[in-house]
């Protein structure tokens, strides 16, 4: 590691004992670096968090000076390289040492923050946050897990592409993560978890299906039992659990679809005067509609499973997002959530 990570480590490390530290990687997003910093700026104003920034150091001093906020209150830790999403995850993850991803990675293993947020590449920070940071102990597979509006609030659902083929206990670990996640950072009190089906029954579905279900049943959570996805959007659940593909592909149909009704009611309502007066008459409802399905406002996808508290912000994340990513960041560590996590897996392989 360059001389400058090692003398930015002693110093941070000193600083440790003052409060949360948020590692925000600068670098990575559609947007990057400069919504990255002014969301990271915003969430030091607002929240009360202490933020380390990694990337390019001239250009991140820059962006912070645009935003005429005084640079000491950013810890700055220079990374020279960029993995982007053509790149090969774990090759890039192993080869680029000095990218802000790995450099951010290597400080939350190292105890130099609480939390590392990255808009980055989904596969290296899945890669990097397996091979750097680890899992927990007892778990088998880490989770990806994204919030999913619904008519009653958002639930909780994983995995959404960490894990393309599973094991039916890696499904009754993502329930209990998920539990976890949903009761300690969503403020769900016993949330409901639910296994993805084709069909109510228990005896309905896959192989796996009928085995998670039966490991699902017999662990220490609230379980509703299968759903279907048509159901998903009604809210009857919290935490909706599966496997990856099926999660990813829940996912980008549902932005899909979303991104079509928004379409057609934005033609509708500007196709002749009279509906956009009547637009103009459902003005804040239209509004409040539409902020309800932002990404945006719910922060980012957290990596459960792995040691140390990850967020994969959405790609195009602006600061807005990255502010509530590390929002997400601070009720997350506040909770405990991962001691909790290793706490509830140990029981489960005790019983075992």
């Amino acid at each position: 590691m360059h001389n400058i990570y090692l003398i930015s480590v002693e110093f941070i490390t000193v600083l440790r004992r003052l409060g949360m530290k948020v590692i925000v990687d600068a670098m990575g997003g559609d947007n990057a670096p400069n919504e990255i910093i002014r969301g990271s700026i915003e969430a030091i104003k607002e929240l009360g968090v202490e933020i380390i920034l990694v990337g390019k150091k001239d250009i991140i001093q820059d962006e912070i000076k645009k935003n005429n906020f005084d640079n000491s209150s950013i810890e700055i830790i220079n990374a020279e390289d960029i993995i982007t999403n053509e790149e090969e995850p774990a090759m890039a993850i192993r080869r680029k040492k000095d990218s802000s991803t790995v450099v951010g990675l290597n400080m939350l293993k190292d105890g130099l923050g609480d939390a590392f947020i990255s808009a980055g590449s989904t596969g290296a920070l899945l890669a990097g946050g397996l091979l750097i940071v680890k899992r927990i102990k007892g778990i088998e597979r880490a989770a990806l897990a994204t919030v999913f509006p619904t008519k009653k609030r958002v639930s909780l659902l994983l995995d959404v592409g960490a894990n393309a083929d599973c094991k039916a206990k890696y499904i009754q670990q993502f329930g209990l993560m998920g539990s976890i996640y949903s009761e300690k950072v969503l403020n769900v009190k016993s949330p409901k978890v639910g296994l993805v089906n084709i069909g109510t029954e228990k005896e309905k579905g896959s192989i796996l299906a009928k085995e998670a279900y039966d490991l699902l049943s017999a662990s220490n959570i609230n379980f509703y039992g299968n759903i279907e996805a048509r159901d998903i959007p009604e809210g009857n659940v919290d935490v909706i659990v599966c496997d990856g593909f099926v999660g990813n592909v829940i996912v980008k149909l549902t932005e899909g679809l979303a991104k079509s009704i928004f379409s057609e009611l934005k033609d509708m309502f500007t196709k002749s005067f009279f509906s956009k007066l009547g637009a103009l008459m459902l003005k804040s409802q239209l509004k409040e509609f539409k902020k309800n399905f932002d990404y945006r406002e719910y922060g980012g996808a957290p990596l459960l499973g792995i040691q140390k508290p990850v967020i994969k912000a959405h790609g195009s994340s602006d600061s807005t997002a990255i502010k509530n990513a590390i929002r997400q960041a601070k009720v997350f560590i506040e909770n405990d959530v991962i001691n909790i996590i290793e706490e509830e897996i140990g029981k489960i392989e005790y019983n075992e």
